[in-house]
């Protein structure tokens, strides 16, 4: 098999992708001094933002000012879920916009979040384009802020997502991606990002615990269920370890798995999330569970990261191929159904980066 054929991926071709910028900034002391109170501060914001917005074609909007944190999904019909910690937004970027505040009433935010939907069709090959306009948004938005010297931090979400059972399923159609960085992706589209910017790339399986695959690896009438999660543990540390993947997560725990790099963020957890910090400069196995035998939850996370290697030179394509090939050798002892069972797979990039004091692409 061929170098190049090797560092391309074959994924269904209704892969479905998504694209996501938020955009954090801090709230002091002297940006509320400018306003009678919060809830007018948010508002004068929000105004303008929505209507820059417009200008610079960035229709679906999102200014979050209850510190809530935005996870984005797709879906055929748009829908907005917050909870205690989270705002869930299902939409399909080709047909939903939307311009929305956020906020609570007599509450101070620690930071001002701006959620960047990416809207239209060919989002992953747009999305440079895409994030030039939110860099010249933000340009544009800082002079116009009462005070100076904010920070902004600029976070980039991007994702993937396809069933690993798609053939089975008589989805026969498939696309070669020849993975690459977000870096090396927009640097060769004119959009160059600060040298100092953070990267992660990871792949998130979430298995539904069917009643089906319950019988078929618990007794009948237990309230334990240690051998269930320790089965499943023992597939996915043995398939991974197969194919040298190093940096894995498995979570059974009824929270939501959300990945870090260990070596700059904190990997504390909350009611609703559970952290997972990876350091995608080191060799060494990192393995992290968080399941209890004594807890049935509905569905298991499995997460796969990738180490600095693995983004190098084509090596993303290389990559995901041989997480495709472990999360195939771990199902293949599953009691699944895979002309009826979907295994959604979710292959994930970020980048961020404080802004620079000038926001302008080349």
């Amino acid at each position: 098999m061929s170098l190049s054929h090797q560092q391309k991926v074959y994924i269904p071709k209704d892969v479905r992708a998504n694209q996501y910028i938020t955009a954090e900034i801090k709230v002091t002391d002297a940006l509320l001094a400018h306003y009678p109170d919060y809830k007018t501060c948010y508002q004068t914001l929000s105004r303008a933002i929505f209507s820059l917005g417009e200008q610079e074609e960035l229709y679906n909007l999102h200014v979050i000012t209850n510190d809530k944190l935005p996870v984005v999904r797709f879906h055929s019909e748009a829908y907005c879920f917050p909870t205690e910690e989270q705002i869930i937004f299902f939409y399909n970027p080709e047909y939903h916009e939307a311009q929305s505040l956020h906020s609570k009433d007599d509450y101070r935010a620690r930071k001002i979040r701006i959620a960047f939907l990416a809207t239209g069709d060919e989002i992953r090959s747009n999305s440079a384009n895409f994030h030039i306009r939110v860099q010249t948004f933000l340009g544009k938005l800082l002079p116009q802020l009462p005070e100076k010297g904010l920070t902004i931090k600029i976070r980039d979400h991007q994702h993937l997502s396809y069933d690993l059972f798609a053939k089975a399923k008589g989805n026969k159609e498939s696309y070669g991606y020849k993975l690459r960085s977000i870096s090396d992706r927009y640097r060769a589209r004119q959009c160059p990002i600060p040298e100092a910017h953070g990267s992660l790339c990871y792949v998130t399986v979430k298995l539904p615990l069917s009643r089906k695959l319950k019988q078929a690896m618990l007794p009948e009438h237990t309230d334990d269920f240690t051998p269930l999660y320790q089965k499943l543990e023992d597939a996915f540390v043995q398939a991974a370890s197969a194919k040298q993947l190093k940096r894995i997560a498995m979570v059974a725990n009824g929270l939501t798995p959300l990945v870090r790099n260990s070596k700059f963020d904190q990997v504390d957890g909350t009611d609703e999330v559970q952290m997972l910090g990876f350091d995608p400069n080191i060799e060494e196995q990192q393995f992290i569970r968080h399941w209890d035998g004594n807890k049935l939850v509905e569905m298991v996370s499995f997460t796969i990261a990738a180490g600095i290697n693995d983004c190098k030179d084509g090596a993303l394509g290389r990559y995901l191929n041989r997480v495709e090939d472990a999360l195939r050798s771990m199902t293949s002892e599953l009691a699944l159904d895979k002309s009826r069972d979907e295994l959604i797979v979710r292959f994930h990039q970020h980048i961020s980066y404080q802004a620079p004091e000038q926001l302008t692409c080349e």
